[in-house]
């Protein structure tokens, strides 16, 4: 098979399969959702740990790589930050909750409470973007190595499912009809292909500036983790809870190690 075609299978994964594996989730209860942000966790750390810098910091200069991705945590957070003043000057005082991250408007609609305020069309136009960055990674991931792009795209489905069902449930929230938003969050979902095609046309003929890309995936995929998830987990400090927290992390971890190790002999 070749690199294009798995791109084009993993962002189809990554993208609108994710979106309606989210659909299918909105039947469960709310606490599934945690537990599925908690295998995300451990998802995107093996993702980042295991084979994303592993393999830039065999093809590239250890020193650029690692500058690198603390230049695009940095980024990310400044751009996170942009995302949330812009919304807060346009909309005021009637969106106090707009500093809430994707996954906790996950948790807070599955609960009822989801954020009115919010815009149908702001939330799909993140997501667009988000999940156009999220092919650039794949087709990155890809390009590297065969093992690392499947990685990549386990981590990305992992926390795109949960994404996907704060999505949905804040567009029916908003008044839209539930097969109108399921419609909205395929379409928003195909964007992931078209960062593949994007990343693979433009990296194909690249193979030097990999590691770098690579590093700013790694930062990525470690700031959704480290900024975006984890501070969710932390709404139930119950030691149970910790315990099963820290068993779906380490099963994210496994599966990633598992598929490594799989593709590797």
């Amino acid at each position: 098979m070749t690199a294009l075609s798995q791109i084009v299978i993993a962002s189809l994964a990554g993208g609108v399969l994710a979106t309606v594996a989210a659909a299918g989730t909105l039947a469960l209860h709310a606490s599934w959702i945690s537990r599925l942000v908690s295998f995300a966790v451990g998802a995107l750390l093996g993702a980042v740990f295991l084979e994303l810098l592993p393999h830039a910091l065999s093809e590239g200069s250890a020193q650029r790589v690692m500058v690198t991705v603390l230049v695009g945590l940095l980024a990310f957070f400044l751009l996170e930050k942009l995302v949330l003043w812009r919304h807060a000057h346009g909309h005021g005082e009637h969106d106090d909750a707009a500093a809430e991250t994707e996954h906790e408007h996950a948790l807070h609609a599955q609960g009822g409470h989801a954020d009115g305020g919010r815009s149908g069309l702001m939330i799909l136009v993140g997501t667009s973007v988000h999940n156009f960055c999220d092919g650039v990674v794949i087709a990155a991931s890809f390009l590297a190595d065969s093992a690392l792009g499947v990685a990549a795209t386990v981590a990305i489905v992992a926390h795109a499912v949960p994404q996907q069902v704060g999505d949905f449930a804040v567009l029916l929230h908003s008044g839209f009809p539930r097969r109108r938003a399921f419609g909205y969050n395929v379409a928003v979902g195909a964007a992931t292909l078209v960062g593949a095609l994007a990343g693979y046309y433009a990296l194909a003929e690249m193979q030097q500036v990999l590691p770098t890309v690579l590093a700013v995936a790694a930062a990525s995929l470690l700031y959704v983790a480290v900024a975006d998830l984890i501070p969710s987990l932390h709404r139930r400090p119950e030691p149970i809870e910790t315990v099963k927290q820290l068993a779906l992390i380490g099963l994210g971890i496994g599966v990633i190690a598992a598929a490594h190790l799989a593709l590797e002999h």
